[in-house]
């Protein structure tokens, strides 16, 4: 943290200053510095290449909203991928390599258990005793929802009590660690230690700058690396991974749903049900080998794509919709990323938050809350079996589709509105859901549908938007990835709207695209070469105060010089593109040669446009504190130069001042979370 005497970060950041004290830099006192002209960018793109550490394994966690899982890969067979051991427990008709991302802590707040283990153990508590327990679900969605993400941001669990949000993910992290290790050391027949393991963990591209630097805390808290060695835990971006994967599809791997070819046999309008059904049969067939060969080829859809040529990687998964283009170079066919990620909250959670909407509509809001706080098991309960429901849901659907309620649920019902479920259905006017004798809800296919459309509305205009983009208006392939697009009504919304301007491709194990991608992530990083900056960073300098130019109110007159504070010093603009590793440099000055010390404030916006440290929405995001001492006996030239280096790191973003008069040197790694 910044001291005290380094100025204003106290103050009101977020307005405008109105009176001239209110200002960062007034009381900086005599830490300022100012731009040495020119200002210079220099590209260093070979000092990067940090010394690599040799891994044995690249182990990746797929730290999913609903599901979650991690595979991994021997430095040495790089073309293979295991993905991880069937888990305990699984759902019927949800057969996945994944475990639910769910959660229970003990009354005393510790460590109990996570995914189909923690999901069964709560079930089976009485429900006296299950309102102790702390039980979390869905949990991972409040990192992009939480506008103000600190270190201390809280987690509310099923029974309604808080639980901090960093403790949560690194139990989870720990949890997933400990599981990897073991089955490593179980396959190698020795002790694998942590450092043998390169960590990949990925997240959406959408999420904000803070939420990526929550996870990377999360991880040192659960001993994946530390800050001294930051390198052996890589954060990767969702979408990317599951680009490099499927640059590696083969034909038989995957299901093209226009009607452009016959893939696998088969024409256009069958493919979406006969292909998609075909595929599932492949996979069920090779279920029981968890290893997946990567072919150390470019796949044959690959192949047909050229220098400059775009596709677009759509990620759909629980929480989020993530929307990333991607552009080839070649001859390595690297990455380039061509235009920043949007997408939003548009997840499978959407059509399972409609359903809610639903019973309450049918039962009443009033019972569902109470139903929920009391009766937490039994709704958890309830959600499973409609999630089952819900992956039957398909666009040609005729026979309705039966929701079993818990018996707790029926037998409540009646204790707290007097009448059974039945009459609530009937006088309902809920047309479509009907109550069967087994009981059972029966949805008819138009009911589950409509549940899907909020969400599907969501993703379809916002592709519509990317696609009115210039960057994006000639793209060749369309690959559609992450759990939710295995629900077949997304997959025909997206071929009826842009069916026509691209090819849809849809990687058979759809789900754990994501996963194989960030193992091959892990094995070479360097595979993504180029992406758009989400923010713009600067540093705040003095400048020469010129009349007419400058504010009034930002006038400083130190020792006779006139100088405008405040000013906001341009390092890289939100949405340029930044090579990995690339270096930018800017020299300094002191703005007063008998200063001892300098401070080199670091602030971010999400804005193009800054002028001012002032402006709204400017965040500071790091400090560098430079001691100017000792320099006595040698000369120090007039005009003391301090460079100042940013590294555009993976999500990491580090920050170098140089006193190039007496070679020493301060780094910071750029903090969203604490300032």
């Amino acid at each position: 943290m910044a001291d005290k005497d380094a100025g204003g970060s106290d103050g009101p950041r977020e307005t405008a200053p109105t009176s001239a004290y209110s200002s960062p830099a007034r009381s900086l006192g005599d830490t300022g510095i100012t731009p040495l002209s020119p200002s210079h960018i220099v590209n260093d793109t070979d000092s990067n290449v940090s010394e690599q550490q040799s891994f044995l394994v690249v182990v990746a966690i797929d730290f999913g909203t609903t599901s979650s899982g991690y595979a991994y890969s021997f430095t040495k067979e790089p073309e293979c991928i295991h993905v991880m051991r069937r888990w305990e427990g699984g759902d019927p008709g949800v057969s996945n390599q994944k475990t639910p991302t769910t959660i229970l802590l003990t009354p005393e707040r510790t460590f109990h258990s996570f995914g189909y283990a923690a999901r069964d153990f709560y079930h089976d508590l009485d429900p006296n005793e299950a309102k102790q327990w702390l039980y979390l679900e869905k949990f991972k969605m409040k990192l992009h929802t939480t506008g103000d993400l600190t270190m201390d941001t809280d987690l509310t669990a099923a029974n309604g009590k808080k639980v901090k949000a960093l403790e949560i993910f690194a139990y989870a992290l720990q949890y997933f660690k400990e599981q990897a290790l073991k089955e490593l050391s179980d396959q190698a027949g020795s002790e694998f230690e942590n450092s043998d393991v390169r960590w990949v963990i990925t997240v959406p591209a959408i999420w904000k700058q803070p939420a990526k630097q929550f996870m990377r805390q999360a991880a040192y808290q659960a001993g994946l690396a530390s800050p001294e060695n930051s390198e052996q835990l890589i954060i990767a971006l969702e979408p990317e991974a599951a680009s490099i994967y499927c640059r590696k599809l083969r034909l038989h791997q995957m299901i093209e749903l226009s009607s452009k070819a016959a893939v696998n046999g088969y024409s256009g309008s069958d493919t979406v049900g006969a292909g998609f059904t075909q595929a599932k049969e492949h996979i069920r067939r090779n279920r029981q080998s968890r290893t997946f060969l990567v072919e150390n080829v470019i796949g044959e859809i690959w192949s047909e794509l050229e220098e400059g040529d775009k596709y677009v990687v759509v990620d759909s998964g629980g929480g989020t919709v993530d929307l990333t283009v991607h552009q080839i170079r070649l001859p390595e066919g690297h990455l380039k990323e061509l235009y920043k990620a949007t997408g939003g909250p548009y997840g499978s959670l959407g059509v399972d938050y409609e359903f809610e909407k639903l019973l309450c509509k049918i039962f009443g809001e009033d019972f569902i809350e109470q139903f929920k706080i009391k009766r937490p098991a039994a709704w958890v309960d309830l959600m499973i079996a409609f999630e089952s429901r819900k992956r039957a849901a398909a666009p040609d659907r005729t026979n309705p589709l039966n929701i079993t309620l818990p018996f707790s649920f029926i037998d409540y019902y009646k204790k707290f509105r007097g009448h059974s479920v039945e009459h609530a259905l009937r006088k309902s006017n809920v047309d479509f859901v009907k109550w069967s004798s087994q009981g059972m809800l029966r949805m008819s296919p138009d009911a589950m549908n409509a549940l899907f459309k909020p969400t599907i509305d969501s993703i379809i205009e916002h592709l519509r938007d990317l696609f009115q983009k210039p960057e994006v208006s000639t793209v060749k392939f369309l690959f559609l990835v992450g759990g939710f697009a295995e629900a077949p009504l997304l997959q025909q919304a997206v071929q009826a709207a842009f069916g026509d301007k691209c090819r849809i491709i849809i990687p058979q194990d759809v789900g754990l695209t994501i996963l194989k991608g960030a193992v091959l992530f892990g094995l070479d990083p360097a595979v993504i070469k180029v992406r758009r900056s989400p923010l713009t960073y600067g540093v705040g300098v003095l400048n020469r105060y010129m009349e007419g130019k400058h504010p009034p109110e930002k006038l400083l007159v130190k020792d006779g010089t006139r100088w405008c504070t405040d000013v906001f010093d341009k390092f890289i603009s939100a949405d340029q593109s930044v090579a990995l590793g690339e270096l930018v440099k800017r020299s300094y000055t002191p703005a007063k040669p008998s200063q001892l010390v300098i401070v080199i404030n670091i602030y971010s916006s999400e804005h193009d446009d800054v002028s001012f440290i002032t402006d709204p929405g400017v965040k500071k995001c790091g400090t560098l504190r430079l001691d100017l001492t000792g320099t006595s006996g040698t000369a120090v030239p007039a005009r003391r130069e301090i460079q100042t280096l940013m590294q555009f790191g993976d999500t990491e973003i580090k920050a170098t001042a140089i006193d190039i008069a007496t070679s020493k040197s301060v780094k910071v790694g750029i903090d969203f979370l604490n300032y």
